[in-house]
């Protein structure tokens, strides 16, 4: 209530404990307070956290108030929660282009990594692979055999054992031979398209660092992760040749099976690793400004601005300007109009499809959308539609143990496609 009554930010320090090695050497330890960050109204971390009805009273809050809110200058900010596609998951649709047919995309998130990486078939029947830190198109086998797949065999067989599929990949198959038959030469091909005019060796080396880290990061960014990589994009190929061959439809993107909502917590989190990044890349400069003019060993609180994470969080929630190209919206100052206005905004679900287009699709009431959004909430005029609320006895399950869902498999009898191969057992893919 101080807060909303001084025009403050109800925040609380974050302090990091910093470590300065030279030459391996531990020189120096401190714990440094690198900014403040804003706390959720009766959250786990709120001063009003665990208070009974009468406290609350006490302390001049109303009882009846969900919270779930940040106050930021005195006034109360909501985070709307925001409506997006699966990530991890490939999406088949016909091609937007007369020269392709048909494709396939997944928007892969990583540790601090988002890409998209497109499947794309074309009209002369050859498959290739597009994503953003290379800026050509590659015939797909390439990148199978850079990953790891030496022979065609390989490269087939990780897409199908169909004979209709497999035909399929026949001009692909053809075309790449031309440009790569090992490896290296596959290495090479995509190193040249980054490292330009750097010898083989260099080349190689640059190829094996885009695919490690940028390709598919979800799946991992060591070496190891690379055929994993390989036996996605042949499930990808296989879909787009399916899709082709009239065996499956395009997917519904409007299914919710097919949507995540993006909740407070990691739209924060988003945030934060952006800034926090910022704050590392300042103190890396300061400490080489510091080296450069041949100084004595830097006191760690010194290297450190406060107001970095401070004001561009607080920046962030003020104006609702996201990281991630998210502009405007999805911080709001929250409706108090009513207790149920209230609990009506911070249930708000908003779709980040633009408003002034016709996603005619998208705007229509989804059948499985019951009980999980609500059927009638939504604006008239352009937000309709594309503005939900989530249902009354709605709620979203944060973190589900991956690991449990993958040993549940295994104890159902799914077998590994990788321990298959690795034991020579005749499998269908993907299974």
């Amino acid at each position: 209530m101080e807060a909303r009554l001084r025009n403050l930010t109800y925040a609380a320090p974050l302090y990091l404990t910093m470590v300065l090695y030279v030459n391996d050497e531990e020189v120096d330890r401190q714990k440094v307070y690198i900014g403040d960050l804003p706390i959720m109204v009766r959250s786990k971390f709120c001063n009003l956290y665990g208070l009974k009805r009468q406290e609350l009273i006490s302390k001049l809050e109303d009882p009846d108030d969900p919270g779930g809110y940040f106050i930021i200058n005195g006034s109360e900010r909501v985070i709307v929660s925001q409506e997006d596609l699966a990530p991890n998951k490939p999406f088949y649709d016909k091609g937007d282009k007369a020269s392709i047919t048909h494709v396939a995309k997944v928007i892969s998130i990583g540790a601090g990594y988002k890409t998209t990486v497109t499947v794309e078939r074309h009209k002369d029947g050859i498959i290739y692979v597009t994503f953003p830190a290379i800026a050509t198109r590659i015939p797909f086998p390439i990148v199978m055999r850079a990953l790891g797949l030496e022979t065609d065999e390989d490269i087939v067989l990780a897409v199908s054992d169909d004979p209709d599929i497999q035909n399929e990949l026949l001009p692909s198959l053809q075309f790449s031979v031309q440009i790569a038959s090992t490896v290296d030469d596959a290495l090479d091909f995509i190193g040249s398209k980054v490292a330009i005019g750097q010898p083989r060796e260099v080349r190689i080396e640059r190829a094996k660092q885009v695919l490690d880290k940028y390709f598919l990061p979800h799946l991992g960014t060591t070496e190891d992760a690379r055929i994993k990589k390989a036996l996605m994009v042949g499930q990808m190929v296989k879909g787009v040749i399916e899709m082709y061959l009239g065996r499956r439809q395009p997917d519904d993107k409007d299914h919710i099976a097919n949507k995540r909502v993006r909740l407070v917590g990691d739209l924060m989190a988003q945030l934060f690793r952006a800034v926090f990044r910022q704050v590392l890349q300042d103190i890396r400069q300061q400490l080489e400004r510091h080296y450069s003019r041949g100084g004595k060993i830097p006191s760690l609180v010194t290297l450190v601005r406060a107001d970095i994470i401070t004001e561009r969080i607080r920046h962030a929630l003020a104006t609702g300007n996201w990281i991630g190209g998210r502009t405007g919206g999805v911080s709001q100052m929250l409706d108090r109009t009513n207790i149920m206005s209230t609990l009506s905004h911070l249930r708000r679900v908003v779709s980040n499809l633009s408003r002034t287009q016709p996603h005619f699709e998208a705007r229509d009431l989804h059948p499985t959308q019951w009980g999980r959004l609500c059927a009638i909430e939504t604006p008239e005029g352009q937000n309709c539609g594309l503005v939900k609320n989530l249902a009354l006895l709605a709620t979203i399950t944060v973190g589900v143990d991956e690991n449990e869902v993958e040993k549940m498999l295994y104890d159902l009898g799914v077998v590994p496609i990788l321990k298959a191969r690795k034991e020579g057992v005749k499998v269908p893919r993907f299974t």
